[in-house]
């Protein structure tokens, strides 16, 4: 991500793909005297963003491109990892002559680059073809990997910079209680949107019981967070709640006997590793429960969908969203990703770019399916080219902030002053 690397987070970043004119630069093109020369997509992406925020039903799908925002500045601190660092950490934790020994066993391994999902499904078939004393290094192989992937991913702590985590929810989960509850749906291991909203004071409904240990039933989903006051009859539904769908599992889910607790510091989490096997592993309990949940929600009347730092390469993710476009007319998608523009074409600093201008290598061609259906009408699908952190910017605050959030702020503000203690 050359073009992208250290480039401040700013709606200016973003690109509209407008079908008749190609990818249009967020601001407007102006002259020496201020004068402005040519219309930027601000206002269209403003208009469609409004749009989906006032939708019935809001989802939100990232994936791991919505982590690589997150910054801890201490010195050797872990960041985001990706594919590449995945790979590092399993050759480190495995060593390298056992990481050698493993790529010489495995045909074409050699061929797959850093991949280490591809690695990994390789090695499972390995394991289920042969059952020999080589089999059995894999399978310790695996079981390195697989501890040395969860470690690599536990990056977020209380210190963590989550600005762009902290303003979606903070844009997206404030909704009119009248409205269903945003839906937040997440291929991620990490806990960059629990931190974020525990920072910004948002309450989860995640599966989780609000009794300790935390344990994950199905059934908490329909549960809701209500204000009762003696001075009114019926129950208040308070402000700044949402739902949160860890699809993939998450670093602080343990499997203890028949139940599924939270707990920090697992060595041993419940996730779906990177494997071409997810795709059977999400249909397993919990992970069912939530691709039912996503499934569901996509076919709702009046619903819209706001996709980023997901790559589409999950099938059992990308083919759902594309049969509810068919199936579910009044679904409105939009999509913002790096992905659809190549470094060399943005660095040339156009304001608008050609819509045929090629998408970056190695990447799902779901989104020139979704180039496709917008540029023969479908007006449902807005297009962004842009990264998580850029998109946080360019959501419309909508809602005004309630007097009980100005008095938490506050508060949060005066801790530390006064009595010499800090929160």
């Amino acid at each position: 991500m050359g073009y992208w690397k250290d480039l401040p987070a700013s709606a200016d970043h973003l690109r509209l793909f407008n079908p008749a004119k190609g990818w249009v630069e967020f601001a407007d093109q102006v002259d020496g005297d201020g004068k402005t020369t040519s219309f930027g997509a601000n206002r269209d992406i403003d208009l469609a963003l409004s749009i989906a925020m006032n939708a019935s039903n809001l989802m939100v799908l990232t994936g791991a491109g919505a982590s690589f925002c997150a910054r801890n500045t201490a010195q050797n601190a872990l960041t985001a990892p990706g594919m590449g660092d995945l790979w590092d950490a399993v050759k480190t934790a495995a060593t390298d002559d056992t990481f050698q020994e493993v790529i010489k066993l495995i045909p074409k391994a050699k061929d797959i680059g850093k991949n280490i999902e591809k690695l990994l499904t390789q090695c499972k078939i390995y394991v289920e073809l042969f059952d020999n004393a080589q089999s059995a290094k894999i399978t310790n192989f695996i079981g390195t990997a697989e501890k040395a992937i969860s470690k690599r991913v536990s990056f977020v702590n209380k210190d963590t910079d989550l600005k762009a985590h902290g303003t979606i929810i903070r844009k997206i989960a404030r909704r009119g209680v009248r409205k269903p509850r945003a839906k937040f749906f997440t291929t991620n291991y990490d806990l960059c949107f629990e931190y974020a909203a525990r920072t910004q004071r948002f309450s989860i409904i995640d599966g989780f019981s609000h009794s300790m240990p935390q344990i994950y039933d199905r059934g908490h989903f329909s549960h809701d967070i209500v204000r009762r006051e003696n001075a009114k009859e019926g129950p208040d539904y308070i402000e700044n709640v949402f739902h949160l769908y860890k699809l993939h599992g998450s670093i602080d889910w343990k499997r203890s006997g028949a139940d599924i607790v939270r707990t920090e510091g697992s060595e041993t989490p419940l996730l779906i590793f990177p494997r071409d096997s997810k795709y059977q592993e999400a249909f397993e309990p919990p992970y069912l429960d939530m691709m039912g949940a996503f499934q569901s929600s996509l076919r709702e009347p009046d619903t819209a969908l706001i996709v980023s730092g997901f790559g589409f390469n999950d099938d059992h993710l990308s083919k759902p969203v594309m049969a509810a476009l068919e199936a579910n007319m009044s679904l409105k998608l939009i999509v913002c990703d790096v992905a659809f523009l190549r470094d060399d074409v943005l660095e040339k600093g156009d304001h608008t770019i050609a819509g045929e201008s090629a998408v970056r290598e190695h990447i799902s061609d779901y989104f020139e399916r979704f180039k496709h259906l917008a540029r023969i009408g479908d007006q449902r699908i807005t297009l962004l080219s842009g990264r998580f952190e850029d998109l946080a910017l360019a959501i419309p605050d909508l809602v005004a902030q309630t007097e009980r959030e100005r008095h938490l702020d506050r508060m949060q503000a005066a801790r530390g002053f006064g009595d010499g203690v800090q929160s």
